[in-house]
């Protein structure tokens, strides 16, 4: 851990991945909440199994290692007895992750006022009073939006994932992105070449299916079939955990947030923006490819 920044929150706490061993063939999901993590997991679960039809039950067999909900020692052995490849997720800014030179670690981002929108609705749909006073559910007063500008990167702040721990996320990330084992990915991306973020994987992965299987598997991982079949594909979807695994995908959408902030609560997020990122970083967290190459 002395070589890693800690994160350490009510909700997560890094330090527990110093009770695992990495093994040179793990997949690392990191991104923060909201911005395609259960996405970019099916992926990966469809990819290693080649099965369009897998039960990806992905809290157990690909767990949130950094949640504080179940004991680390369970999950430790549990990871550790697994003779398959593993992958794992993690909502912890790269700077604080253990880094092997081989273990592949993807990281995915999304516009932050899409993902802070998608989390208002995810605070809404679990059964959790952790974070209601930072999302009140009638909050008349711009309560909400004020701490997603206000709130520091890490400990409680960082678990109710304001704006300054996207940007914290993204610039450890972009930090280590010469790496060959650490790739950016982008929501928007995602969503408009689903096949070509299945191609890029696959050869990050080192992994090979024949192309109607492929079809098939990129089938499987679109938004609407993800979201028909909630149950199979929602983090511990079936166990009810959520009060509806169905609206956690809620619409799957960009620009969630057109029309719902005053003209003052937009400049104040683009004056956060502008002074943390340069133009060109601005325009990739927040559109991706097309917004990079646009600027």
């Amino acid at each position: 851990m002395a070589d890693r920044k800690l994160y350490l929150g009510p909700l997560t706490d890094n330090r527990r991945w110093d009770m695992l061993d990495i093994r040179h063939d793990d997949v690392f999901v990191v991104t923060p909440p909201k911005c395609g993590t259960t996405w970019m997991q099916t992926i990966v679960a469809l990819l290693f199994s080649g099965d369009p039809g897998v039960e990806t039950e992905l809290s157990v067999k690909m767990p949130w290692v950094d949640i504080r909900i179940r004991e680390m020692s369970e999950v430790a052995e549990r990871l550790n007895a697994m003779t398959h490849r593993r992958a794992m997720k993690s909502h912890t800014p790269m700077d604080g992750l253990p880094l092997d030179d081989q273990a592949q670690y993807l990281c995915v981002f999304r516009h932050p006022l899409d993902a802070h929108f998608s989390f208002r609705k995810h605070v809404r749909n679990i059964p959790m009073s952790l974070f209601d006073s930072w999302y009140p559910e009638a909050d008349v007063d711009g309560v909400t939006f004020r701490r997603f500008l206000d709130g520091g990167a890490e400990g409680f702040d960082g678990d109710a994932m304001p704006l300054a721990h996207i940007i914290q996320h993204y610039k450890a990330a972009t930090a280590l992105a010469d790496r060959p084992n650490v790739s950016l990915f982008h929501y928007a991306d995602m969503t408009r070449d689903l096949p070509g973020t299945f191609a890029k994987l696959a050869d990050l992965l080192d992994i090979s299916h024949p192309p109607h299987v492929l079809d098939q598997l990129i089938h499987a991982a679109t938004f609407n079939n993800m979201k028909a079949n909630a149950g199979r594909f929602a983090p511990s979807g079936g166990k009810g955990f959520m009060k509806s695994d169905t609206d956690f995908f809620h619409s799957g959408s960009s620009g969630k947030w057109d029309g719902e902030l005053t003209d003052i609560e937009l400049q104040a997020y683009n004056v956060m923006m502008d002074d943390r990122l340069t133009s060109k970083e601005r325009a990739w967290l927040e559109f991706g490819v097309e917004g990079f190459s646009n600027d």
